[in-house]
């Protein structure tokens, strides 16, 4: 599929913001941390995307009922959905000077109950076009995995139940997405009020 960037400068996709707070000293910690056990961009990368999967459980695989949607506070808690995994990833990319964006599928059970589904999109050196990979977190079932050629994301579309990939890579999360998040006092609310297209 055909990535395009919502922004037509590659700097927005280096940008911080109030939910991609990569200048934040917490992200800029765990960035330096990971930075150690890496020797160039894709090394790195690969690291972080290993470390928000496996470091930071999924809240409806934990159980956890805080909803959490800054990078900072993802990673000091060690917890979010997928689009606060999605955000933590992103920071922890941008933090280290990889342009980096927000995607999103919708999926749906059998064809109902849809819902939007967060990604990353990243763009290394050297390379002409966006990879999305999915750091929502491996489980049975679920076998995510961090590539740039090949996609193994945790879901693949599928387009005869209403399922979508959407092609635009976010510099900022979408306004719908972000408005769930805050608003949300708990996961249990949270689920309630998923968005279920953009």
């Amino acid at each position: 599929m055909q990535l395009n960037q919502q922004s037509p400068d590659i700097a927005a996709y280096l940008a911080a913001d109030e939910a991609i707070d990569h200048e934040h000293p917490r992200v800029r910690e765990v960035a330096a941390d990971l930075a150690r056990e890496a020797d160039d961009a894709y090394t790195y990368a690969r690291t972080a995307f290993t470390y928000v999967r496996d470091t930071v459980p999924h809240s409806a695989d934990s159980g956890d009922p805080r909803v959490t949607w800054r990078a900072s506070d993802v990673l000091a808690t060690r917890n979010g959905i997928c689009y606060a995994k999605s955000i933590a990833l992103t920071a922890l990319l941008r933090a280290h000077g990889i342009p980096a964006g927000l995607c999103y599928q919708r999926l749906a059970d059998d064809g109902t109950n849809p819902v939007v589904h967060g990604l990353v999109a990243l763009r290394l050196p050297g390379h002409d076009r966006w990879a999305r990979v999915d750091p929502r977190g491996n489980k049975p079932g679920i076998d995510a995995r961090f590539s740039l050629e090949e996609e193994r994301l945790a879901w693949t579309v599928r387009e005869h139940l209403g399922e979508v990939d959407y092609p635009t890579v976010y510099a900022a999360p979408p306004p719908e997405i972000l408005r769930t998040l805050r608003s949300a006092r708990d996961r249990t609310e949270l689920w309630r009020t998923l968005p279920t297209h953009l």
